[in-house]
Order: structure tokens, then sequence, then C-alpha cells
């Protein structure tokens, strides 16, 4: 390669590295995603809220809940303050009913929430709708607190809101006013109008406290100074002395599970079922890979060969008329075969021995007596017929039929 295409390839390399740094240290867009997580730290996210707390209510007495109010209620005897935060919270019949049952035997129901079910409006007699920016035109809304104690010369504002709701009828004998939001006029000289957005009623021996902003808990708020007094003036309303459960189902920015796993890890005895099946796996794999590391090559045994050696020597005799022989190696095979498997001794072939010979072999006396007959004969004899030696092996074979007391060798 030439000293020209040496500098064009350097080049190149050098306008990739210098992109690669540019997007690296290329500032982020802030994600203004409703999250209201613990674990998130954007904009609208309350990692801050959830730290504050953890310091100011101890770790012990906060407990996050991840399964459904209507689930934990029911599989759960607590008592103390169920909290809930999101853009959203709308509850079904059956788990409202059992939030409110639980919250008439002396609990607290706190919800954050620009929606919330109308079942909870219709039974606090309250009504919602939001407040007009006709007039706001940088969109900001300053927030107060109501109680004489809380009330400060601090101002509380907030520029983030499309929509900022309110309470624009309540119930007066029973509701006590928390929080009020109002616009932010060009001048603050201008007084404007307040709106109910935070208030708390009694509810049996319990009670129910509904923000309509939620982001007063969220990290974008409370790090604006002095919001984080807004929002601590807020939570001064929860005992800090009894169990805060934090709900972390109705949220938006939850963790949502997209492994089918998760229904196995979520029930208690299928997750236990699932863990031992990986632990038996994992004990399969280490003694039977031991024990079958590699395949083990298949030798195959020499080939036995006396059968077909025998049978070709007696082809060979047969064919070369050899009929003597091949009848004396059988009469020979056979004496054996007696005296081994019906356990006689052949010196002596007398009529006792062929009338015992008879009886063990399951024969007939005169079938035993013709078959040695042919066999003296054939031994006195120097040559013999084919038909003779085919006489003689049918006779042994039929004798041999007979014998019940065969043994398995």
């Amino acid at each position: 390669m030439d000293k020209k295409g040496k500098i064009y390839i350097g080049l190149t390399i050098l306008v990739v590295v210098l992109i690669v740094i540019l997007e690296y240290n290329k500032p982020q867009e802030l994600n203004w995603f409703p999250s209201y997580a613990k674990h998130h730290k954007i904009p609208f996210g309350s990692y801050v809220l959830h730290e504050q707390l953890e310091r100011i209510f101890t770790k012990e007495n906060i407990i996050d809940v991840e399964r459904p109010p209507f689930e934990y209620l029911n599989k759960n005897t607590i008592n103390g303050t169920y909290f809930f935060m999101n853009a959203d919270v709308t509850f079904d019949k059956a788990e409202l009913d059992k939030l409110l049952s639980w919250t008439a035997k002396g609990n607290t129901l706190a919800i954050a929430s620009e929606t919330i079910s109308s079942k909870i409006l219709d039974t606090l007699n309250l009504e919602r709708s939001f407040v007009s920016n006709f007039d706001n035109i940088k969109n900001q809304y300053q927030f107060h607190l109501e109680e004489r104690t809380l009330k400060t010369n601090e101002k509380y504002r907030f520029d983030k809101a499309n929509f900022v709701y309110y309470f624009n009828k309540i119930d007066s004998l029973n509701t006590t006013v928390i929080g009020q939001v109002s616009n932010v006029s060009e001048t603050d000289s201008v007084v404007n109008k307040r709106y109910t957005n935070v208030i708390k009623q009694p509810f049996g021996d319990g009670e129910i406290i509904i923000n309509l902003f939620p982001q007063a808990y969220t990290n974008y708020f409370m790090l604006e100074e002095p919001n984080y007094n807004y929002t601590a003036g807020l939570l001064s309303y929860i005992n800090p002395n009894e169990t805060i459960y934090f709900d972390n189902h109705y949220k938006s920015g939850k963790k949502i599970a997209t492994s089918p796993l998760y229904v196995f890890l979520k029930a208690k005895e299928l997750k236990w079922a699932y863990y031992i099946m990986l632990i038996g796996v994992l004990f399969y794999i280490l003694f039977e890979g031991k024990r079958k590391q590699r395949a083990i090559p298949v030798v195959k045994p020499l080939r036995n060969q006396t059968l077909d050696f025998t049978r070709t020597i007696a082809n060979m005799y047969y064919e070369n008329s050899k009929h003597q022989d091949i009848a004396q190696h059988k009469i020979q095979h056979f004496m054996d075969y007696i005296r081994t498997q019906l356990h006689l001794n052949t010196n002596s072939i007398d009529e006792a021995f062929l009338k015992n010979l008879a009886a063990r072999s399951n024969n007939d006396f005169e079938a035993t007596k013709t078959l040695f007959k042919t066999i003296e004969n054939i031994s006195n004899q120097k040559n013999i017929s084919k038909e003779a030696l085919e006489k003689l092996n049918t006779l042994i074979e039929k004798f041999k039929s007979h014998n019940t007391w065969k043994t398995k060798s």
C-alpha cells in the first residue's frame, strides 16, 4: 500500500473515533416519563422520596408491596398506611371494597393520583376538575399548605404539568383541606384563586388522604428548592410510628416480567420445584459426566469358528465317502452324551444297561435295543454305505428327542 492510501485509512479511523467520542459525551435527553417508581432517578421517578423516607421513618417501617392490594390484603393481616402514588390509580369494585373495609378498621389509605376511581369520589362525596391555565402563559402553578403550623412565606411552584386537577366539590362537614393550588400570574402582585387539591376525610375508624398532585413526590419537584418543604408537609399527615405500605403494583414505571419463568418464580411452590429441578440437573451433569466422559469403543469378540470348522471337516469326510469314519465320530459323540447327560457308564453294554438307559431317556426298550444293535453292526464293519450312515444318524437323533432329562449346557 502506498503512502497516500495509508493517510486515507488513518483519517477514516480518526473520524470514526471522533464521532464515537462526541456521541458518548453528548448530553442525554431528559426522560419525562411519569414512572413514579422508586428505582427511577428520572425527573418523574420517586428515588429521592424513598431515600428520604428511609432516613426519616426508618427503613424497617417501610414495606414495598409488589402485589395487587386485593391479593396482598387477603394473604396478610396488616395495620398502618397503604400509600398509592401514580398518574392513574383506579381500583376495580372488589379491590376498592377490600381497601375501604381495611381502612374502616382504623388504618390510613393515602392516594396521590391525577385520576382516581369514581367510586371513591362518590363514596366521599367529591367531584374532580382541572385548573384552567388560560391566563397562565408559562404554565406555572403554585401550591399552598393550609394547616396553620405549616404555612410559610415560601413559594412552592411547579412548571411541568399540562393540567393540574382539583376538587370542585367536597363534603365541607367531613373534609379537612390540606393543600390548595393556584395559577401563577405574570406579576406576583395578583392574587389568584385557590383550588383545593389535597384533602383528608375520616372513614370508619380510619381516614383517607387524597392528593390530586402526585408530582409533589417526584424527584424533579423535591429537588427544586424549597419544594421539599411542601412534600414534607404532606407527609406530616402520615403517622411515622406506623408501618407504611408503598404500592409498587399501580406504577407506570414498574418492572414488568417478560420471561415465562415469571409464572414459576411468582408462586412459592412452583419456584421451589423449579430450583429443585435445576439442582437435580446439576447433580446429573456432575456425576453422569464423570461416568460418561467419552464413548467406549465397541470391541467385537473374536468369532467362534469351531462349528464352521467342524462342518467343513464333516462335509469333506462325507463327500469323500468316508462314511465309516463319520459313523465312528457319531458313535463316540453319542456315548459321551450318555455319560455326561444321562450319567451312565458305557463300559459295559448289556441288557441291564439298555433297560436303565431306556428308562432314563424316556425311550422304548426295543427302540434302544435296535439303536445299539445298529451301533454294534456298524462298529464291526470296515466300510458302510451312505444309507447305513443316515440310518444311524436318524436313530440317534430320534433317541435324543425323547430325552426329558436334558440339561442346559
